[in-house]
This record gives C-alpha cells, sequence and structure tokens, in this order.
C-alpha cells in the first residue's frame, strides 16, 4: 500500500487476457509498465513473496477493449477440390513421402455441401500394415445444423464432439496428435473444439503409407467409401504438434515461420482422380483484422538483485501470475463494505449463502467459469432476489456485479443446447436488471466509490451475449430477451437472400406521451449492401436497450463533451444523461466490425426538472468509450456522431461506429426573454440596412465629388466594399440556409467579407499610426503591403479553414461558422489581433492629441493662461475616441460581455449595426474633403453659370462701384489659435484671400493679403488687382 493506491498479488497463473478480466471483476486493474509508482509496488510485492517469475503489466497507451474493426475483408484465392454428389470415385491422392510420425498435424480448409447428409471421410491415412491409422470423419446433424467431426488414431474412433455449423461457409479444421502423451486435439476456426489422450501411446504411426483426401481406404490406397462431398482447400501436413497460435497464424492465411511441412498446399503435390475436380475459391482471409490475435504481451521480470525494472514480451496466452491495483479510497471502502457484511450480513445475501452454501466462488482467481457454475451461480441469485423483501444493500450490488464480470465469460461449448444457453441469458438479464433497477439508483452513490458505474454491468452484458449468440442462434434466425429494464435481441441475416434494412426499438409505452414513438436503431440497406460487396455472407446484430440508466447517473458525471459555448442568450446549467440508453454490435461473418448507425431516442430529462419553463435543453449525440478513461470505468463521449434533427421531445442521430448511445443533454437557463430575441433581431436588420445604405452613399460621394486620390482615401475604399459585401450577405443569408450548397457558399463568402472587414480596419490602424509616428515607407509599396494585408490574408484564412475542416465548418441551423468547434477560431483569433493592435493606435492617438492640445494652451496669451484648460484637454481626449471607435472595429470589443446582461446586447447591436452609419458621418458628412470638394463643384457651377450669363466687361470695376466690392465680399477667417482658444484677441489680425486652381488636375494657391484699415474696414484695392482676380477665375472655370 502507498500513499494514495494498493497492490495485490495473485499468485495463480492466468493468460494475459483473464488476468485483466479478474482485476476488473475485483473492481481494479493491471499494473503499468513504466510507471514509477506502479513498478515501485509490484516489485515490493514480488520480493516479499519471493517471487522471480514474470508477471503481467499492461501498455497504459493501448487501449484495454478490443475495438471493431472496418467493414473491409482479405481474402486470397486458392486452387480447391471440388467433389459433387454424383461423384463415388472422386479423390486426390498426395504424392509425397510419409516417414513414420511421433506426432502429426494436418490442417485443412473444408466447405461442406449443405444437402449431404451422410457420413463423409475428409482424408485418410492407411499404413501398409494398418488401415485406418489416421483420419477425419464428419457426418450432418440436421437437428442443430451443425457438421460434427470424429478423429481416428490408430484404430480408435473419437467421438462426434467437435463441430462447425452446416452453413456453407469455409471453416477451417487442425487435428493433431502426438505420441508422447497420447494428446489429439482438433481446432475448428483457431478455437479448440474437442481434445482427450484416448489413444495408444505404444507406438507411433507407421510410415510409407498413403494419403487420400475425400475417401476412406478399405484397403491400402483403394475400396474406397463414405465419399466427402463439397470443397476442400489449403491442406498441409507437418509432423508436428502445432501451438494454438500457430493455428491462429494458418487460419490468418500467413505462412509459419521456420516450421517446415511434410505436404504443402502450394506444391500442388497430387494425383487427381477425374471424378474430381480443381476449381479456384475465395478464401477469406482475417490477417489483421482477426478478433482474437496471437501477439505478445508485455511482462515484469520478477525479483532480482537489479534495482532497474526489467520489461520483456511473452506469448498473451502463456499463463502467468499478476499484480491488480486500485485506488486507496476505493480499496478502504470495499473493505469497509466487506467487513460490514462479514459481521452483519444483508438479508439477501444470508439468503443467497443459504441456498448456495458458497460464499467465495467470486474470490478464486480462475480462468472461467464452467457452464454449470454460471448456470447455478445465476440461478441462486435470480432465486435469492425474487424471494427476498427488502431492498438490496451497496455490498449486496457489488456482489451481484462481481457475478456477472465472471458468468459473462461462459463460452459457448457445442454440447450445449439452445435452450440452455436461452435460458442463462435470462438469468442474466434477470439478475443485472435488478441491479441497475431505479429502486436501487440510491445505492449507486455507495457503489460507485468502489467499482466504475452502471456502465459495467453493460460491459459484462455485452460479453455475454457476444459469447452466447451462436447458440442463441442455432436454429433460428432471431431471439429477443427482455425485462423491466433491458430489452436484448439477436438476429442473423444471409446477405445473399436479403440487404434490407435492419431496426431494433426499445418497448413502447402507451403512458410516456411521446409522438414520436420508442427508441430505435437501424442500419441502412445500403450499409448491409456494403457488406455484401465487401465479401459477407452473413451478419449478426446484437442490440439492447437499457431503460432506468438516466435516473442512476448524476449530472455532469463521466461527461466529455465540447466545451459549451453560449451567445449570451443562455446560461449553461450543466449536461446530463437524458435518454435510455441503446447498443448495437455487428458481427460480419463472426468477427466484430464497426459501421455507421442511426439511432432515435426520447427525451427523459425534462419529466425531472421541476420547472420546464425558463430552460432550454441543447440535445448531444454521445457513446460511452470504455477506453477514455479507464480508471473510471469509461465515459460518454461526442466523436464521430451528429444530431440529424431534433423535435421536442425526441432526437435523431448518426455516428460512424458501433457501440452504446445515449442522448446528454445539455440545459441551459434562458437569461433573454423572446420579447428581447426579436427586438434584438429586428434592430440588427434594421441596422445593417441602414449600415448598408450609408455606406453605399458614402462610396458613391468618394467616386463622384471627386475626392483628391490619397492612401486614405483607397483605404476608406477598400474598407466600405468589404463592410457593404458583408452586410448585404448576412441580411438574405436565412434565404440560403435550407439549401446545403448554397448555405456553404453564403458561410465562405461571409467569412471572407468580414474577414476583410477587420483586415482593413487593422490597415486603418496601421495607416493612423504610420501618420501619427511618421513612418517612412514609400506610398507605393505601403499600398502593396494593405492589399496583401487586406484581401490576401482573408483569402489564405478561408482557403486553409475550408481545406482543412470542410465537414465541420458550417453551423447546422445558420450560415455562419460552426461555433460548436475549433472553426469559430478562424474567425475570433484574427478578430482579437486587429481589436488589440487598433487598441494600441487609439491609445497612442489619443496621447498625441491630449499632448497637442497641451502645447496649444501654452501658447495662449498671457491672460488666459491662468484659466484652466479641463474641458479643452478632455475634448481633445474624447473627440478621436467618438470618431475612431467605430472606423477600428472597437465597438467589438463590447461583445466580449454580452452575455452578461440584456443590456449590453442591445448596446453590442446598436454599436456594430449601425457601424456604416458611423462611417458614413465620419467619412463623408464630417469629412473635409468630401466637403470642400462638394463646395468647389458648387463654387464652379455658379462661376459657369455667372460666366454664361454675363459680359466679360462687367467684372471691370466702374467709377460708380466700390472698389472694396471683392473684398468685402470675402469672409475673414480668424487665426487658428484665435478660433481655438476663448479669449478675445488683442493684437490685430489679417486675413488671406486664397484662390485654388485645379487646372490640369494640379493644385495652385494664390494668395493675397487683405489687412484691414482703422475701424476694421477693408481698404481699397487696385484696378490691376481685380484685373488678375477676373483673369484667374475665367481661366479656372
Amino acid at each position: 500500500m502507498t500513499e494514495d493506491k494498493v497492490f495485490q498479488l495473485i499468485n495463480a497463473s492466468l493468460s494475459f487476457q483473464w488476468a485483466k478480466r479478474f482485476c476488473s471483476s475485483q473492481f481494479s486493474v493491471l499494473t503499468a509498465k513504466q510507471m514509477a509508482e506502479d513498478e515501485e509496488g509490484a516489485l515490493l510485492l514480488l520480493r516479499q513473496a519471493q517471487l522471480k517469475e514474470p508477471i503481467w503489466v499492461m501498455d497504459p497507451n493501448k487501449p484495454l477493449d478490443r475495438e471493431s474493426v472496418p467493414v473491409s475483408k482479405q481474402y486470397k484465392v486458392l486452387p480447391t477440390l471440388s467433389f459433387s454428389p454424383e461423384s463415388k470415385e472422386g479423390h486426390a491422392r498426395l504424392d509425397t513421402h510419409f516417414p513414420p510420425l511421433q506426432a502429426v498435424t494436418v490442417c485443412a480448409r473444408i466447405q461442406w455441401d449443405q444437402r449431404h447428409d451422410q457420413v463423409s471421410t475428409i482424408f485418410s491415412y492407411a499404413a501398409p500394415v494398418f488401415i485406418n491409422e489416421f483420419q477425419l470423419r464428419g457426418r450432418a446433424d440436421g437437428a442443430d445444423r451443425q457438421v460434427l467431426l470424429a478423429l481416428i488414431v490408430h484404430g480408435h474412433h473419437c467421438p462426434y464432439k467437435a463441430s462447425f455449423p452446416s452453413d456453407g461457409d469455409w471453416h477451417q479444421v487442425c487435428v493433431s496428435w502426438r505420441n508422447s502423451d497420447g494428446l489429439w486435439a482438433i481446432h475448428v476456426d483457431g478455437e479448440m473444439r474437442d481434445t482427450g489422450t484416448r489413444t495408444d501411446t505404444t507406438r507411433e504411426i507407421y510410415g510409407e503409407g498413403i494419403f487420400i483426401v475425400g475417401q476412406d481406404q478399405d484397403s491400402f490406397g483403394g475400396d474406397f467409401t463414405e465419399p466427402f462431398v463439397g470443397n476442400i482447400t489449403d491442406l498441409n501436413v507437418w509432423n508436428v504438434t502445432l501451438e494454438e497460435d500457430q493455428i491462429w497464424t494458418l487460419k490468418a492465411c500467413r505462412p509459419l515461420e521456420n516450421q517446415d511441412s511434410i505436404f504443402s498446399w502450394n506444391s500442388q503435390n497430387f494425383t487427381l482422380n477425374p471424378d474430381a475436380k480443381t476449381v479456384h475459391a475465395n478464401i477469406y482471409c482475417p490477417g489483421l483484422l482477426s478478433q482474437r490475435q496471437k501477439e505478445e504481451c508485455d511482462v515484469l521480470e520478477g525479483w532480482s538483485s537489479q534495482s532497474t525494472p526489467q520489461y520483456s514480451r511473452l506469448p498473451c496466452s502463456q499463463d502467468l501470475p499478476f499484480v491488480c491495483r486500485t485506488s486507496k479510497k476505493r480499496y478502504l471502502a470495499m473493505k469497509d463494505l466487506k467487513e460490514a457484511q462479514s459481521y452483519r450480513p444483508s438479508p439477501f445475501m444470508s439468503h443467497l449463502m443459504q441456498i448456495s452454501g458458497d460464499s467465495q466462488v467470486m474470490e478464486e482467481p480462475q480462468a472461467a467459469m464452467s457452464w454449470d457454475q454460471a448456470s447455478q451461480l445465476l440461478n441462486v441469485s435470480q432465486q435469492a432476489l425474487s424471494e427476498t423483501q427488502e431492498p438490496l444493500e451497496a455490498a449486496d450490488v457489488l456482489s451481484l456485479m462481481q457475478i456477472l464480470s465472471r458468468a459473462a465469460e461462459v463460452p459457448a461449448v457445442a454440447n450445449e443446447s439452445r435452450p440452455a444457453a436461452e435460458l442463462l441469458s435470462q438469468q442474466f438479464i434477470t439478475v443485472a436488471d435488478n441491479i441497475i433497477s431505479s429502486d436501487n439508483a440510491h445505492m449507486w452513490d455507495v457503489v460507485k466509490e468502489v467499482a466504475s458505474g452502471p456502465m459495467s454491468v453493460v460491459r459484462s452484458i455485452d460479453r455475454m451475449v457476444t459469447n452466447l449468440n451462436p447458440l442463441l442462434i442455432a436454429d433460428r434466425d432471431s431471439v429477443q430477451i427482455q425485462s423491466n429494464n433491458i430489452k436484448l435481441q439477436v438476429q442473423q441475416r444471409n446477405l445473399g437472400e436479403t440487404s434490407e434494412s435492419t431496426n431494433f426499438c426499445g418497448p413502447h409505452s402507451p403512458h410516456s406521451g411521446n409522438k414520436t414513438g420508442p427508441d430505435c436503431i437501424s442500419l441502412s440497406s445500403q450499409q448491409m449492401q456494403e457488406l455484401q460487396s465487401n465479401g459477407f455472407r452473413k451478419v449478426t446484430l446484437l442490440n439492447t436497450w437499457y431503460g432506468s440508466l438516466h435516473q442512476i447517473f448524476n449530472t455532469d458525471e463521466n461527461i466529455i463533451t465540447f466545451p459549451d459555448v453560449s451567445d449570451g442568450s443562455q446560461r449553461s446549467l450543466g449536461t446530463v444523461l437524458g435518454s435510455s440508453v441503446i447498443s448495437s454490435t455487428v458481427l460480419g461473418d463472426g468477427q466484430p466490425i464497426s459501421m455507421p448507425v442511426r439511432f432515435q431516442l426520447q427525451h427523459k430529462a425534462q419529466a425531472r426538472t421541476p420547472n420546464p419553463i425558463g430552460f432550454v435543453y441543447q440535445p448531444i449525440c454521445a457513446f460511452w468509450d470504455f477506453n477514455l478513461m479507464p480508471v473510471d470505468g469509461g465515459s460518454w463521449s461526442s466523436y464521430g456522431c451528429e444530431v440529424l434533427s431534433t423535435q421536442e421531445d425526441s432526437t435523431t442521430c448518426s455516428c460512424n461506429h458501433t457501440t452504446n448511445f445515449a442522448l446528454l443533454l445539455q440545459i441551459y437557463e434562458v437569461e433573454r426573454s423572446p420579447e428581447d430575441e426579436r427586438a434584438l433581431q429586428m434592430l440588427t436588420f434594421t441596422g445593417c440596412g441602414v449600415s448598408l445604405c450609408g455606406l453605399i452613399f458614402t462610396l458613391i460621394l468618394f467616386t463622384a465629388v471627386g475626392v483628391p486620390k490619397s492612401d486614405r482615401t483607397t483605404v476608406h475604399k477598400n474598407l466600405i466594399v468589404a463592410l457593404a459585401l458583408g452586410q448585404l450577405l448576412l441580411m438574405f443569408s436565412d434565404w440560403a440556409s435550407t439549401n446545403h450548397e448554397a448555405c456553404m457558399l453564403v458561410t465562405a463568402l461571409l467569412h471572407l467579407f468580414f474577414m476583410a472587414s477587420f483586415s482593413w480596419m487593422l490597415v486603418e490602424g496601421l495607416l493612423l499610426w504610420s501618420k501619427v509616428v511618421s513612418v517612412n515607407i514609400s506610398e507605393e509599396r505601403r499600398m502593396r503591403f494593405y492589399y496583401a494585408l487586406g484581401w490576401g490574408l482573408p483569402i489564405v484564412i478561408v482557403t486553409v479553414t475550408l481545406t482543412v475542416s470542410l465537414n465541420k465548418y458550417k453551423a447546422e441551423t445558420h450560415c455562419w461558422l460552426n461555433i460548436e468547434s475549433n472553426i469559430i477560431w478562424a474567425f475570433v483569433g484574427p478578430v482579437l489581433f486587429v481589436l488589440a493592435v487598433n487598441t494600441v493606435v487609439l491609445c497612442r492617438v489619443v496621447m498625441v492629441t491630449v499632448s497637442s492640445a497641451r502645447r496649444r494652451a501654452k501658447m495662449l496669451s498671457p491672460s488666459c493662461a491662468s484659466k484652466p484648460h479641463t474641458f479643452d484637454l478632455t475634448w481633445a481626449a474624447t473627440r478621436p475616441v467618438l470618431i475612431l471607435l467605430p472606423v477600428l472595429g472597437l465597438t467589438w470589443l463590447c461583445g466580449v460581455l454580452v452575455h452578461t446582461s440584456p443590456v449590453v446586447a442591445y448596446l453590442f447591436i446598436i454599436l456594430n449595426a449601425f457601424q456604416g452609419l458611423y462611417i458614413f458621418l465620419v467619412y463623408a458628412v464630417y469629412n473635409s474633403e468630401v466637403r470642400n470638394a462638394i463646395r468647389r463643384i458648387q463654387e464652379k457651377r455658379k462661376a459657369l453659370s455667372f460666366t454664361n450669363c454675363s459680359q466679360p466687361i462687367s467684372f471691370l470695376p466702374s467709377q460708380r462701384t466700390p472698389t472694396a466690392f471683392w473684398a468685402q465680399s470675402l469672409p475673414i477667417p480668424s487665426s487658428l489659435e484665435s478660433s481655438e482658444s476663448s479669449c478675445p484677441a488683442t493684437s490685430t489680425t489679417s486675413s488671406s484671400l486664397v484662390f485654388k486652381n485645379e487646372s490640369f488636375r494640379k493644385d495652385s494657391f494664390v494668395s493675397f493679403s487683405l489687412k484691414p484699415s482703422s475701424g476694421n474696414q477693408v481698404g481699397p484695392l487696385r484696378l490691376s488687382l481685380f484685373s488678375q482676380l477676373h483673369l484667374l477665375v475665367s481661366h479656372t472655370l
């Protein structure tokens, strides 16, 4: 025992798989390799026990459970001997020399003709001195649709016990014998089906014999009887007894390494009778897809004088001791429960021990329970549950979980009948139902301190039905077992006969109030056809429904989903298991395969919520992953699952694999009322419309009135174009939501134009920074950089995002980025960067403005120097903030706080939906360049009208015309300082009359000093000046 872990040495040898299962039944796990605390605890136990034998350890980087294989198969084309029913003499003789054999193994692939129901000889070996030396015989058992096999060694006929289904499929059969102990064995499809030692061990198998395929030899090489009907291929003979892992290697169509054979099928060294034919067959080879791979597993070397732990690898089938590890908290809780149970047994446990008379069966390490042990233990458990009136205690639930965990590993032995298997399954389901019943929901808070939760019961049921399904459907295509909270169904289909879709539904409750029917899971006909096209001939479907698990799971327990994303209208209250659990396992030709499934589940959490008004439930399609958090027995995950449709009381999902599925319901408290949502939506639409009009008018003014070209004007125009296109698409994006392709295009364009809008806002900030800080970059180089940043960068971001995650790019219900995944950061990330940079720019501009205001204040006359300038400094800081906030996009910073209050949401919409209107006011209405351009156009029109209507002589002054006419008609602008100071001017000011010449698109200025005479009257001008003014105006017009 360490600070937080407890280690237990199990000094009983088991294989690696059985060692893992035993630790699991004790609510612990195998120690892991290369983990310091596990190494220290295991080696301490080994030193105390003086055990130098290696022990099993698990690799923490490998999944605990074997995963289903993808829908694909491997095939190998082999020459095949075909024996027809009409042929009585068809056979093949192996042309090879047989020496005396101390051991022998013969393997072949056999396809039995289902029409043939007579005893047949698959092969026979006869020696000159003894005819029935070594022989394999088979006969069809029509009642059980099985082909029974029997071996003859030295004339001794072993019983017909081993078998394979009479289903027309290929089956691998290996028979072996050795003289040392007389052990013989028959393996079918890699599994040992029969074995014994009742043979003559005094001699070897005679040599110089004849090996005949497809016939029995009543004489040496002749008098054939009992012909075989069907196909035989891949027959090989060795003079050794092959190990089990070697037989599995042959089943995978892989050659044996360092093992020579007496006869190899690849040599084609045989003589064929004319009644037998050679054809080519497509043989299924599981290869790497085999459910049971013969691999090596990790071991920790036993105690030695070396201080460094030593690891190696041994065959997983080898029997070794092992160490189980559990947490100290779980161990102490289990210890307390056991002590309490031993001191004062519960009514259920007392009755169970009274019936069974054995209370220690679950603590004995053993490879597997026998069929009789499992059946008896389940029977007495069921009886004790039915006869005990008192409720179960936590220790009772743990004991029953241990019973189910061990009983689930009972293999489907051939001598057991379908009724026996069905009875065992019914007892298993009944006991499991009592454990996960809602009546015992309160017990699980205590049970979870020791065990891994109710999904461990689901795991035991999955293992049980996987092991027993060959017997359950031995003579029929479907079987169903049901209890109050569990419904189990096993279906078998021949894909050659039908490829229709499959559907499994839980029980329908007439009082549930659901309008969409019961919980269902299905596989489409297209997926069935895909199985058939990949060469599968038979598919077995194992489906289970659990109706009470949602009452046992607590809120936020063992739930791993994507982080909650809220738009401010709702507040997350947590995630609960909100439906029944439904599972599906698919076996293709006996191999677990993974394929997409579709399921519909009813919502169960709403009924448990005290006040459903004001709450919103968002369903998440999820499955239980046993490998995700192995210490806790697994966790919920939504990987590979998506919501297809949601109704008021049910949700339809699709997942790309098979396992145990459920709905997780994320519960949100509504923070904004529907009236607020409608008002915000209307305000957004109105603001976008007004902004769009403002942007269009601004662009028209920039283009039509002849605003002088500059880098600042070009940046303004690009920002306006990007914003206008983005808001135009946003207003009409709902119309494209019904069409997936159109919605995807609108989403990409919205992403592009809004990303370009923020990029040009960044350019606005950089341009302003260059004006303030005086960055010396040529205008041409600067504009190339601005175009690359404003349009090039958004195009790159959108293109890369679409390429990397096309399937997750768009949201499900509207045309915008998917906010439930990391795709949204392709927009939010750059926007946050732009806002950060522009915030720095704004702060710099405010500092420069305030500094300029202070310098102007110091230049005022002494009479004003003593007056406070707080208002001037405040206005100098506030004015650029008000002007630049919408232009630089800094109003989007309100989005960070939009979820805190509806008031902030309204403020965010007003500031950003009307951004185009702000830009129209700043860039057009209050822009001096635009106003000057408009004024010039008006002056041109007035001057042109005046010229066309008057004679040129009228411009010359007469003696009766006052010489001060032109001067008096011109305004006298005040100086910059006097206009910005509240003090009256004390000194005499002078004004200048400025004319701007725009001929040939060049700016020319002519300045004339206007000095007022005494009494603030403008003095007369000479005639030559008016002549020059006349010529200048005429030339300008």
